[in-house]
């Protein structure tokens, strides 16, 4: 096999059963131990019988279907399903969906250093990896976009940066329960022992494949070549982690718990980022209720002004109509003592509104 890959059809023999209408095949990048790739082009019967998982486990990975992220553990397999990550691990190989798909790329890497570690856990490390690495790359992203519009939002009130941050809350929303579905999967993972025994591929193989002897040499390494080819190169250095007890789930355990204490680091800063579009919401809301009363004021002083100057007005009109009085003959001076009291009283009834109103806080002082 080459490293840059090369179509592989679908093995025949792989599908017993003919059925009345086949599956379209799908490419898959196949990567082994050693890193080499290659790209498979089989349908859903034939990687079901490859890998040796049901049909509802392949479902999972279908990129038309939504589903959340999950970590599976099946009997020779691994089912990943890390947003744009969708892959099946074996104990000796990798199939990864959608081979042409830009993000897929970084997962798709060449063999590095040799550890002890067993290739399945290798190749989960690669996968947390690439997937805690892309969920914190969009968080900085949005931090980076975000501070600024919210900074800016609250020196300048406008329609064009509320729209703004509306969309920048609506992505970290978005992207928040994406980063919320990978945390709790590692979650619940590492609070049950059994589900991370299940994803001890080697173990379980080497298990099945030891013969049982009276004797004390057992044959680790039959000379079946179905068999022997099932370890694995990183499963060979891993014989003391192979043979140890099946229920020690330490490694895995710290592997896990590594990328979810990253998972949980972008978590909280996505959360962190919520509280401060909260607390500016809070001084955005602040800033209208002030210019809300600042209204409020202006309508009061308006109004009371209006009904000073009706009182004012009607005196006037009183004394402006041709109707005679009898009390107005030789006292042309009463016109003018009614004029200026009346002034007088409403200046002082418009006095008494307004300290009635900054009494009661309707106005500012």
């Amino acid at each position: 096999m080459a490293r840059d890959g090369y179509v592989v059809p679908a093995d025949p023999l792989a599908v017993t059963v003919v059925k009345k209408k086949t599956q379209p095949p799908r490419s898959w990048i196949l990567v082994d131990a050693t890193g080499q790739r290659t790209i498979l082009d089989a349908d859903k019967h034939a990687i079901m019988n490859r890998v040796q998982i049901h049909a509802r486990d392949l479902r999972i990975l279908d990129p038309l279907l939504s589903y959340p992220s999950t970590i599976l553990g099946r009997e020779g397999a691994i089912v990943l399903n890390l947003e744009h990550i969708k892959a099946i691990i074996t104990s000796e190989e990798v199939l990864l969906r959608d081979p042409l798909d830009e993000n897929v790329i970084p997962v798709d890497v060449e063999a590095g250093e040799e550890d002890e570690s067993p290739f399945e856990f290798r190749a989960l490390e690669v996968a947390l990896e690439a997937i805690c690495s892309f969920l914190a790359a969009r968080t900085t992203d949005l931090e980076t976009a975000a501070y600024p519009a919210l900074d800016e939002l609250t020196s300048k009130i406008s329609s064009r940066n509320l729209d703004r941050v509306r969309k920048l809350k609506s992505a970290m929303t978005r992207l928040t329960a994406r980063v919320q579905k990978v945390r709790d999967e590692l979650e619940q993972l590492l609070d049950d022992d059994d589900d991370m025994a299940d994803l001890y591929l080697s173990r379980k193989l080497a298990g099945a494949s030891s013969p049982v002897s009276v004797s004390g040499g057992a044959n680790w390494f039959p000379a079946s070549p179905t068999i022997g080819s099932k370890i694995s190169r990183a499963s060979r250095a891993s014989v003391a982690t192979i043979r140890g007890d099946e229920n020690d789930v330490e490694e895995l355990e710290m592997l896990l718990e590594a990328y979810f204490m990253q998972i949980d680091s972008t978590l909280n800063k996505l959360t962190t980022l919520r509280e401060y579009i909260d607390d500016t919401e809070d001084y955005i809301n602040i800033q209208l209720d002030n210019h809300r009363n600042q209204l409020i004021q202006l309508e009061l002083f308006l109004s009371s002004g209006t009904v000073c100057l009706s009182i004012y007005s009607l005196v006037a009109g009183i004394f402006g109509m041709n109707i005679p009085y009898t009390w107005n003959d030789n006292h042309g001076y009463m016109f003018k003592w009614v004029v200026i009291v009346t002034g007088v009283f409403c200046a002082s009834l418009f006095i008494v509104l307004m300290t009635y109103a900054r009494h009661k806080g309707l106005v500012g002082s």
